[in-house]
Formats: C-alpha cells, structure tokens, sequence
C-alpha cells in the first residue's frame, strides 16, 4: 500500500477554484424566473400585532406577494418548538412580521416601507436575572417560565473538597455576545416544482437535519425536501440550526409558484442571526497545598433570547470543561437558559469551550499564584492522563495535555535562549523585566522601543474538547460510498459537510492511501441529499473522525473487491497483493501487476459482472448523556491543547498587543499537517478577537453595533506572529490515529491573554474583550487599592 499521502502538506482541493473566483457559493445561485424575498422586522422588542395592512405594498410594481402571520404553517420548529415564520407577537427586535417577494431586490425592500403595522406594546425584560423573578413578563406564556432550562451537574462530594482544600478562589465573570460575521451572509434559494417537493440551496452545516426540520416546520414529508449544500463562505456554528428565513423562503416560492432568492444584509446578518450566548459566571475552585485540585464549583447564567437554538445545549460543554478538564475530584455546574426578549442566539465555534476555558484557565493560575507553583508545573501536575475515565465518565483514550504544555512552555522559554518564566519573591511567574523588546515580533519596527508605560508578560491555558464526534442526537454516524470507474477514477461519496475546513482533501487523502491511487484521482461529492448518505453535520470537531471513518471503510470495501478480481486476473491469493500508484502488485513478484482500471473493467464487463462500489457507515460507540445526570461517555475521543501567549500592555492606553503566540494541539496523528495548522492559526484568529476587540454591543434588545466599522474584528494587521505544535498520540479509534481539531485553536486564547496580562501588570481580568478601557479600569482600581 502507498505509505505517502498520511501525514502529507496537501493543497486543499478547491484552492484553485476559489483563487480563481470560480466557486458557486450560495449569493452566486441563480436560476430562471428567480424572485427576490425580502423581510419586515418588528419595530418593538415585545408587542402584539394589532393591525398590519399590506395593501400598498402589494399594488408596487414588481411585487409578486406579500406574506404574513396568516401564512404560516401551523407547526412550531426549532429546538425549542417556539417559533414561526411570521408572528402575531413579536418577543424580539428581529421577530419577522411580514415578507415581501418582487421581481428585483430593490423593489422588495421599497415595499416593506410600504407596509403599515399597528402594535400593542408589552412589557419588556432584557435582563435573564430580572427575567426569573416572580411577575417578570413571560417570552412565551404558555410555558409558564422564562427558565428554558437548567443543567445540574455534580460529581464527588463539593463539601468534602472544600474541606480538603488549603487554598480556595473565587470570581465572577462577564461574557458578552459575540457574532459569527462569516464573510458570506446568511442566504437561501427555494424551489418548489411541479410535484410539489422543495430543493433548498443552502448554507447549511446540518443539511438531513434541516430536511427533517422543514418537514416539521411546513407540514410536508421529509422526502418532499431536497437540500442542495453550495460552496459556503463561513459558518462557525451559524448554520446549525433552522432559522425562520428558510422556512419563509420555501413559503414565499410556494406561492409565487417561482424559485425565491433571500440574502441578509450586513446589518441584518447582526441583528437577525445567532449570536454567541452572553453568560454572568460565579466560580469557586481550592487545591491542596501539594497542587492537587481539590473542587470546582461553577453558575452561569445564560441570555439566550426569545427563541431556543441548539446553542441551549452548550452547557453541555462548559460543562466538560469544568469536570473533566485535568483530575478534578470534586465539581458542580450549574447553569440555567433563560428567555429575554433579546436578540436569538445559537452555537458558535468552540460551542461554549472559549466561556468555559477562559473561566476555568484564569482559575488555575490563581490558584497556582496562592500555592506559589510555577503555573506549567501547576498544571502537568494535574494533567489528564491516557486511558483514563474522568468522574463525568468521559473516556479518554489518547492525551497529550502534558506534552502540549512542554511544547508552549519550551517555546517561551527558548525566546531569549534561556529561561524566561522567572518568578519574583512570592514565587509569582513574571517575565516584564527579562524580556527585551529585542526578542519579539522583530517584524514590528515599534517593538524594538523600549518604553516605560510598556510593560509585558506570557501567560498560559489549557483546553479540552471532543475529538471523535459528540453525540447530542441519536446518530453521531455518518455514511459513505466509493465508487472505482472503468478508467481508475475514482469517486467518495460522502455525508460529511465542507464548510471551508479541508474535510474533502483530509477524506481523498484517507481513500486515495486505502485504494493505493494518486489524490488527483480522487473526486469527493457531498453537496445534495437526495444523492449521499445521511450524516448528522459538521460541528464537535467530528468531521476528520467519524466522516474519516466512514470514508475509510467504504474505500477498504472497494479495495477487497479490487483485490479480489485482480488475485483472478493474476492467478495469485488475494492475501499476496498490494496496491500502489494506481496499480495492483504480487507482493514478492514487484514486475507482476496490473493497472487498477484495467482490474475494474475486468470485474464489470463479464458475465455476471460487479462494478466496484464500497460502502462505510460509522457511528462511534458513545452514548447520550445521561439526561438527569448528564454523565457519560459523548466523544469516541477528545482533544487536547495548550497556548502560550506574549502581550505587551500600555499602562497609559491600556492597548493590550499580543506579540506572539505558541499553540500546541494534541491531534491524534496529523493526516495533512498543513491543514492542520490552518485550523489552529485560524482558530486563534477568533480567539484574538474574542479575548481584544468582539462584542456585539445590545442595549434593550437593540445590536447597537451591526457593521464591521464598529464590530471590531481581529485582521491581519492585527495578527501576531504564531508558532503550532502538532502533538501526535495516534488514537486508537480514529482514521491513521486521527482526532478532530476544529474548534481547539481559539478555545484556551483568551485565558492565555488574561494570564499574561496579570503577569504584566498584575490585574485579573474578567470580562471580555480585554478592550483599552476595561485593562485601564483595572489598573485604575488596582492603583487606588494600593494607595
């Protein structure tokens, strides 16, 4: 078998297409007698619908419909069973009161002004705290609540880990709203033909989900509903849901009888998109004086809007992350989900790993400052160990915690050749005054000034996330079919998403080694449902696992097939042939072989004949959680990584510059190393942004940021030079030993820039983005407590 492709810096397939300007993403479908769909939001926050007069809008030339209430289904969708297309009672800024369809977007958007609406105002609540007390406006009144749900997590005894502890912390954080900003806006085309079944081009990253979700939402058979996946421009957990825009986008081509465009404006794709939950956090954490952890205890407090999203479910992972994140004896996690009537929110990368890692990592080095341990040791001493089970009961095969933190460690104290986590009197880790601005981001002329309001520091974090799947619905399985052509060419069919994250060249690297063929010979299919198998979509880190997997099977099908006609062809046992560059050879006898293609021909064009068509289906051996415990094994395997990061605070600005940043990620085995590292650089590019500059700014339930002029993003101005290190454990489970890498590169970022900051200055920061006016505030208040 060809031992090359495994571990390879391959190109990502479709590089040349999207250099080339050649891809079709979703704003570039277009299709005969295409109308344009237009939406009408709510003026108020929380209002009944009294009057809504459509009239003018409906006389302006061009326009082809108006929709309202009184066309909605009468089926509610979405994780939650609380929304509609259209509402009667609008619970947000956002809510959608009408649609409008016209032959030219323009058109459509002139006619919403044209549309009188007549509204009851109700009581508002923006608050989640103020939303629980007794006589707070319901969102929804027929549950009888604002609390959507509360996670109640414990293992071992809290009291008893209390007791046990010589050192105990506690701090209280603020975690803001955060928006994808995916450089594609949310779009969709819908078509309805003349049987009456739906084709959808969409965006998504869950597409049989979102056909079984628009049955449930427009009262049609799920087999009535074709999903066509385009090229997508970001996702980042936004498509991983039913939005109302879909489903009125299927009602607006229904009536008009005509396929229907709907894309979101910037300004829309703020306000009316998902956003990262905003959370109020209380954590309480001890160790012994030894450094063993003794006890965790965590409340959050999650805003999650007027409409439930499967973004509820990231509890789920905070959760992990303060049970399961080094040996930890004792924990509780408590979080409760409430309605506002602010904007919605909804899974984002990381899926509440980014909140939960910057709580818990800034506790670490606070605990590890009270015990006065270097903040490395402090956590290899408690690392996660291979082929353990945490008290949550996730199993953990692979881990490389330990050497991640080496890996970072080293990298900071190799900056001056010598070691630079030095630490003061107090045994406090601090590198302000052995850094010269000399050894870093010697790219930046700016650095090689010392100035005195300049101070700098490193900082570390730790991260823990899923890596082999994570299953929150019944099947965490995905499908897959290879097809070999009568001329060697060969095809995967896969259930698997691309999103942008290289999943189809990491999947022909699986098949293309399984089947001993060149990658270039490898075409990979994964756009339309009514032709690949079902798979359950890409989110959890899970693609290169468990898609990989199933890829991996269906090509070693292919492969005994190959074989088995090949062994006839040269009058050998199967057993004896390898299979290499697109050849079938005798193992001993290297001068006796056969071309694949010719092996393929054989097998189809005889009596009785076969063409070779390989099939994989995998679904990983875990488990749901348990639903009043929440324990269990969620993941066939978990992911580990650690970050070091080198900041340079202002103490007249506090302009907070991260000057460089190590990343070290536990992948399993690297299958493309260059792909990889895109995942971790790219990963901590929104970690950046979420630890400096990303706030969606939302005052009485209004985004009163929604453009990229004050949403501010991290770019590549801003970027600090980065240094990856791929750790290789080979899992057990995964394809060539491989685990998922996703959503680690931006998960630990945050907490290393707070840590490092605390080392600079020596304020610990709680809220984030880390902007130049809370680090001023801080050091403010820090100064009047030493007067």
């Amino acid at each position: 078998m060809n031992n090359t492709l495994i571990g390879q810096r391959v190109p990502k397939l479709d590089a040349p297409s999207k250099a080339a300007g050649k891809t079709t993403y979703g704003h570039d479908v277009r299709l005969p007698g295409m109308l344009h769909g237009r939406i009408l939001y709510s003026r108020y926050p929380h209002a009944r619908i009294i009057r809504l007069d459509t009239s003018r809008a409906e006389k302006l030339r061009g326009v082809k419909c108006v929709l309202t209430p009184k066309d909605n289904p009468s089926h509610q969708f979405g994780y939650g069973k609380d929304n509609r297309p259209f509402k009667e009672i609008a619970r947000s800024l956002r809510d959608e009161i009408a649609g409008v369809v016209a032959t030219d977007p323009d058109i459509a958007e002139e006619a919403l002004a044209l549309i009188e609406v007549d509204y009851g105002l109700l009581p508002n609540v923006f608050s989640p705290r103020e939303a629980l007390l007794e006589g707070a406006p319901l969102i929804h009144p027929e549950r009888g609540s604002n609390l959507f749900q509360r996670y109640n997590y414990s293992h071992g005894d809290l009291s008893q880990g209390e007791r046990e502890s010589d050192v105990v912390v506690e701090a209280k954080y603020l975690l803001p709203y955060v928006s994808h900003v995916c450089m594609e806006t949310s779009v969709v085309v819908a078509q309805f033909d003349h049987r009456d079944r739906l084709t959808l081009w969409s965006t998504t990253q869950i597409p049989f989900l979102l056909q079984r979700d628009l049955s449930e939402a427009l009262g049609i058979p799920g087999s009535n509903v074709r999903i066509i996946q385009t090229a997508v421009g970001g996702a980042f957990g936004r498509g991983l849901d039913i939005y109302p825009y879909e489903p009125i986008a299927a009602l607006m081509s229904r009536k008009t009888g005509q396929p229907v465009r709907l894309a979101f404006s910037r300004e829309e794709e703020f306000f009316a998109g998902p956003a990262r939950q905003p959370a109020e956090v209380t954590v309480r954490a001890g160790a012994k004086s030894d450094g063993t952890l003794t006890f965790r205890d965590v409340s959050c407090m999650l805003d999650v809007g007027a409409y439930i999203s499967w973004g509820t479910v990231t509890p789920l992972v905070m959760m992990e992350t303060t049970a399961s994140l080094y040996q930890v004896p004792h924990a509780r996690f408590v979080a409760d989900c409430v309605y506002t009537n602010n904007l919605i929110t909804g899974a984002m990368r990381g899926y509440g790993n980014p909140q939960s890692t910057f709580f818990i990592e800034t506790m670490m080095d606070r605990l590890a400052e009270e015990l006065k341990m270097d903040p490395v040791d402090f956590r290899i001493l408690n690392a996660n160990l291979p082929n353990t089970e945490t008290p949550q009961g996730l199993i953990i095969t692979s881990c490389g915690l330990k050497e991640c933190l080496e890996a970072v460690a080293a990298s900071a104290d190799s900056a001056k050749g010598n070691t630079t986590r030095m630490k003061d009197e107090s045994g406090m880790m601090n590198v302000s005054d052995s850094l010269h601005p000399f050894d870093f981001a010697q790219d930046k002329p700016s650095s090689f000034i010392h100035h005195p309001s300049k101070k700098r520091g490193i900082g570390f974090a730790s991260t823990l996330n899923v890596g082999g799947g994570a299953r929150i619905y019944r099947s965490d399985g995905c499908g897959a079919t290879v097809k070999v052509d009568d001329f060697g060419h060969v095809t995967l069919i896969t259930g698997s998403t691309e999103i942008g994250q290289g999943s189809e060249t990491v999947l022909a690297q699986i098949v293309a080694q399984a089947l001993g063929v060149k990658i270039e010979d490898v075409t990979v299919l994964n756009s339309d449902t009514d032709i690949k198998p079902w798979d359950v979509g890409v989110h959890a880190s899970r693609t290169t696992f468990i898609a990989g997997n199933a890829a991996h099977l269906a090509a070693l099908d292919a492969r005994n097939q190959i074989l088995e006609t090949a062994a006839e062809a040269l009058k050998v046992e199967a057993a004896s042939l390898l299979t290499r560059e697109g050849q079938v050879y005798v193992r001993d006898e290297p001068g006796k072989s056969i071309p694949i293609e010719q092996v393929a021909r054989r097998r189809h064009f005889r009596e009785g004949g076969k063409v070779i068509l390989g099939e994989g289906w995998y679904d990983p051996p875990t488990k749901l959680v348990d639903k009043d415990t929440y324990k269990g094994n969620i993941s066939a395997a978990y992911g580990f990584g650690a970050q070091m990061a080198e900041v340079e605070v202002d103490t007249e600005t506090g302009k907070v510059r991260v000057l460089r940043l190590a990343c070290a990620n536990d992948v399993g085995h690297a299958i493309n190393p260059m792909a990889v590292e895109g995942q971790i650089e790219g990963g901590a590019q929104m970690g950046l942004g979420y630890a400096l500059t990303e706030e969606l700014i939302v005052k009485d339930g209004k985004v009163l940021n929604p453009d990229l002029l004050d949403y501010r993003l991290f770019t590549a101005a801003d970027m600090p030079a980065i240094e990856t290190f791929i750790i290789e454990t080979d899992d057990p489970g995964g394809p060539f030993g491989a685990k998922g890498v996703g959503e680690m590169g931006g998960t630990p970022t945050a907490a290393a820039i707070a840590n490092a900051i605390y080392d600079a200055v020596g304020i610990r920061m709680t809220q984030v983005p880390m902007t130049p006016e809370r680090v001023l505030a801080a050091l403010d208040e820090k100064a009047k407590e030493t007067l």
